[in-house]
């Protein structure tokens, strides 16, 4: 277990640097830690971090926008509400206009 807690801790060292008001997606991550086909750990990664303030979960997606960790937040939409706080438009739980939002690890990020 002790590999998964520490590819855990690298998917929160990414999420922390994701800018207010910017998103990125599960597989954005994972491919910057150089696990491309592991978005679904990222997504693990994410859903573990619950109590954590110091990761904005609520700023990783899945690759189109859409809003598929939000069950996971409490109350009915606050990852959403979260989102919209910081400018970004939510309809039908996906990201409107997703690709002017998206940061992407691997051009912002050294590795």
């Amino acid at each position: 277990m002790a590999k998964d807690e520490n590819f855990f801790e690298r998917v929160y060292d990414v999420a922390r640097q994701i800018p207010y008001g910017r998103v990125t997606s599960y597989g954005a991550i994972a491919k910057f830690l150089g696990a491309a086909r592991s978005a679904r750990m990222v997504g693990w990664a994410m859903n573990a971090c619950h109590g954590r303030e110091d990761v904005p979960a609520h700023r990783v997606v899945n690759r189109v926008g859409l809003l598929s960790g939000k069950h996971h937040f409490e109350g009915t939409n606050l990852m959403q509400q979260l989102l919209e706080s910081e400018g970004i438009k939510v309809k039908d739980n996906k990201i409107v206009n997703f690709d002017k939002y998206f940061w992407d690890p691997a051009k912002e990020l050294e590795f």
